[in-house]
């Protein structure tokens, strides 16, 4: 259980700089639900890292569509 929670941890510190880094709003919605599909993966699979990636992975993409209607 603690290892889970340092892998979460991990991947939203990870978010956390990559926002700092973006100078687009395009890619700043990319890292926001990058970091909150990943979280989201965490809770529904229990901290699975298959379920932290694929998160991300979803979250990435869904902020990248939204960055670019803005």
């Amino acid at each position: 259980m603690i290892i889970s929670r340092i892998k979460v941890g991990l991947v939203l510190s990870a978010a956390t700089l990559a926002l700092a880094g973006c100078g687009s709003t395009q890619g700043t919605d990319t890292a926001v639900g990058a970091g909150a599909g990943a979280l989201g993966g965490a809770v529904l699979t229990g901290g699975s890292p298959i379920g932290v990636v694929g998160g991300a992975v979803v979250g990435g993409v869904v902020g990248n569509e939204v960055g670019k209607d803005r």
